[in-house]
């Protein structure tokens, strides 16, 4: 069963983050030092787009191998009624589902903050992450942003925990002594915040392999070479 939906609609979400993501990127007027900031910003905006698009469908975690969360730490070392939940593969599989989809919220809310965080950033050395590795912009992203997005997730990740339809949620929050929703909102923040970046990683690298794939001039002629 799935959490309680989000006021704004998927599609709405999704046209907001592409305009804050690349309307706003101001064009390239120059060679040089100019021309690899804003590829640099091009190349981030294009790939947190296109991870946080993957990340907020309907399975955007469970479905995908690289991203799929298993369930967090904290109810692994808790009680014998978890205990005895978890050692039922169909239920310990029921769980992993539904806070997989619970991470889709978590994201949802992260989306945003990462957009405006590339259309505002510094960069200094674009010319280093331009011939970089793979996930060299991804990196310097996720290090300028210094896991700030845990604490972003964690309130929408502690409602999703809260208001869940399913009564196996409830009953494994209800047995953990000492441990609330917001206890296991923020395990499950640090696990999503590693999910994100993954997925950035990946849509990064696939653009430097094949810059074409974006159709954007500045981007080709960057990383084309």
């Amino acid at each position: 069963m799935r959490t309680v939906p989000l006021a704004i609609g998927r599609r709405g979400f999704l046209a907001g983050l592409s305009a804050s993501a690349l309307l706003a990127l101001p064009g390239c007027a120059s060679t040089g030092a100019l021309s690899f900031t804003e590829a640099i910003r091009r190349l981030l905006a294009l790939s947190t787009q296109n991870a946080f698009a993957g990340l907020t469908a309907e399975g955007g975690f469970y479905d995908n191998a690289l991203v799929r969360l298993d369930l967090p730490d904290v109810l692994g070392s808790r009680g014998n009624t978890v205990q005895n939940i978890l050692t039922s593969a169909v239920f310990k599989n029921r769980l992993q589902k539904e806070f997989n989809h619970m991470a889709e919220d978590g994201a949802r809310r992260a989306a945003p903050v990462v957009a405006d965080t590339v259309r505002t950033i510094g960069i200094e050395n674009a010319v280093a992450l331009v011939k970089g590795g793979p996930t060299a912009a991804t990196d310097f992203l996720r290090g300028a942003m210094a896991g700030s997005l845990v604490e972003v997730m964690v309130p929408a990740l502690g409602d999703a925990i809260r208001l869940s339809n399913d009564p196996l949620v409830g009953q494994v929050i209800s047995a953990l002594t000492g441990i609330d929703a917001s206890g296991v909102a923020r395990d499950l923040a640090g696990d999503v915040d590693n999910a994100i970046w993954k997925a950035v990683a990946q849509e990064e690298s696939a653009i430097r392999a094949d810059p074409s794939r974006t159709k954007d001039p500045l981007l080709m002629g960057v990383f084309g070479v």
